[in-house]
């Protein structure tokens, strides 16, 4: 009661004048601590639940931690039970901190991602993955909790990809029968090599290439019908996983069907196409013979108008003969009469006179 009387005797004694603002400051205080006391309350609620949770899991983060990573943008609430979870599944890796999944976070990580990848792999004992290799599997772009199933339980890739334009690898054994062959290939993730390594793309066209190359090595189709596993032993055997984030576990044969005969159609092509160039050099000679005769029947004209020409002096010379007496008259009947029989010969023989013949001048 004391208390009271001697702060009302203190306001009797202050001057009027000073009482608005004494009176205008206390509210102001009390408003602070009322606002504050709210603040606290506010930040209390919202990070209790949390901090609980950490506390009684024994996850060591504190409630200044949770604060923090408001101010830092980081999702408190992953982060947490990103550190419950790694706690409980007894995870001891000593880079796996608070900070360590804050700085994760914020790089773009998928922090419970990482963390369910580092449980399957403590749980399946076999396989040997640390905190630092999960999260730089999960920053380049992988999903580390596959990765790590995949290596659990190996995975099935068809070759050809369903959906693909072909729906088989096709290839030609050396009798010339085609094969048509589609292929399961069993892989495993090789979380050494995840970094880097080739995709599913990279198996799938080195398995095709390898089965291409095994069945044109066989002498006979009927070879690889008869035992489908010559073809996986031999791709095997090349070792088409190095440089890959996957290790071939098996290679099976789902499918293998006769196509056309590739030989008989290569060498039907080649028949044709060998009749084609015979035909094409019958052609040139044809043509080659035809030119000649159109050159030997110039010359054959050149020749009749030589002898045309030849003919046509025979009168000049007869004359010429009869002007200087190294003809007579008499000679010349008897030549006539030689040809006269001549003629009559040819006639009676049944040799019919040939018209492009030309006739004697007489």
């Amino acid at each position: 009661m004391r208390r009271p009387m001697i702060a009302s005797l203190l306001l009797d004694t202050l001057p009027l004048a000073q009482m608005p603002k004494v009176t205008t400051a206390l509210l102001i205080g009390a408003l602070v601590i009322f606002a504050g006391i709210v603040v606290v309350l506010f930040i209390f609620t919202s990070y209790f639940g949390l901090w609980i949770q950490s506390v009684l899991t024994g996850s060591k983060i504190s409630f200044g931690n949770l604060i923090g990573m408001t101010f830092r943008k980081v999702n408190t609430r992953a982060i947490v039970r990103s550190k419950i979870m790694a706690t409980q599944a007894g995870l001891d890796d000593p880079e796996l901190t608070v900070g360590a999944l804050e700085a994760h976070y914020l790089a773009g990580g998928n922090v419970q991602q990482v963390i369910r990848a580092l449980i399957a792999a403590k749980k399946a004992k076999t396989i040997s993955l640390t905190f630092r290799e999960a999260t730089a599997i999960d920053l380049a772009g992988r999903d580390v909790l596959e990765s790590v199933q995949t290596s659990v339980y190996p995975k099935v890739i068809d070759c050809p990809p369903r959906g693909s334009a072909k729906p088989s690898l096709d290839a030609v054994a050396k009798d010339g029968i085609q094969l048509k062959v589609r292929a399961r290939v069993t892989v495993r993730a090789n979380l050494q090599q995840l970094i880097g390594g080739a995709t599913e793309e990279t198996i799938i066209a080195r398995v095709g290439e390898g089965i291409v190359s095994a069945i044109g090595s066989a002498d006979d189709h009927k070879a690889v019908l008869e035992n489908p596993d010559v073809i996986s032993k031999a791709v095997l055997v090349k070792k088409l996983d190095s440089q890959t984030a996957f290790e071939i576990v098996s290679i099976d044969i789902a499918d293998i069907d006769v196509g056309a005969n590739i030989g008989a159609r290569l060498q039907a092509d080649q028949a044709e196409a060998d009749t084609a160039v015979a035909r094409a050099n019958a052609e040139g000679r044809r043509a080659a013979a035809v030119a000649e005769e159109q050159e030997m029947q110039a010359e054959i004209a050149k020749s009749q108008a030589q002898v045309v020409e030849a003919q046509s002096d025979v009168p000049r010379a007869m004359a010429e003969a009869f002007r200087s007496g190294k003809l007579l008259v008499m000679d010349y009947y008897r030549l006539q009469n030689v040809s006269a029989d001549t003629e009559m010969r040819r006639a009676l023989a049944g040799h019919s006179h040939d018209p492009d013949t030309p006739e004697e001048t007489h």
